[in-house]
C-alpha cells in the first residue's frame, strides 16, 4: 500500500481542522443546546443508510442525543415517520428525553440503552 504525500496530509488536516472550527459554532438541532468542540458528536443521516439516504442529507447531534434516537426506533420506522429534525422533536419519547437532557451542559455524554421496547420487539423478530 502507498503511503500518502505530504500534500494530502496537509489538505487531509485542513479539512479536519476545518471542521472543528464549524462544530464551535454549531448547535444541536434536537435538544437545541450548543455543541462544544470537545462534546462528542456523530452525524445523523435523516433518512438512515440502509434505507436510501446514504447521500442524502446528515445534521450533526451530540452524541446521546443521537444514541437516543436509535435506542428508541429502528431503521425502518425512523425512515418511515422520522426522517426529518421537527418529526423527531414532536415525538413523545424524543420530546421527554430533551426535556430532561436540556437540564444537562452542553458537553455532558451518558450511556444510553436500547429501550426495553424496542429490546423486546427485536427479540420477537429474532424468534420469530
Amino acid at each position: 500500500m502507498a503511503r500518502p504525500s505530504a500534500k494530502k496530509i496537509e489538505r487531509a488536516t485542513a479539512l479536519i481542522e476545518a471542521e472543528e472550527e464549524r462544530r464551535e459554532d454549531q448547535v444541536c438541532p434536537l435538544c437545541g443546546r450548543p455543541i462544544p468542540s470537545e462534546a462528542k458528536s456523530s452525524r445523523h443521516h435523516l433518512t438512515p443508510r440502509l434505507k436510501g439516504g446514504a447521500r442524502m442529507g446528515t445534521v450533526r447531534l451530540h452524541q446521546i442525543c443521537h444514541s437516543a434516537i436509535h435506542a428508541r426506533f429502528s431503521e425502518a420506522e425512523i425512515a418511515r415517520r422520522l426522517s426529518d429534525i421537527g418529526a423527531l422533536r414532536a415525538d413523545p419519547e424524543i420530546a421527554k428525553f430533551i426535556a430532561w437532557v436540556k437540564t444537562k451542559p452542553p458537553g455532558f455524554h451518558a450511556p444510553t440503552r436500547m429501550t426495553r421496547k424496542r429490546r423486546a420487539a427485536k427479540s420477537a423478530r429474532r424468534a420469530g
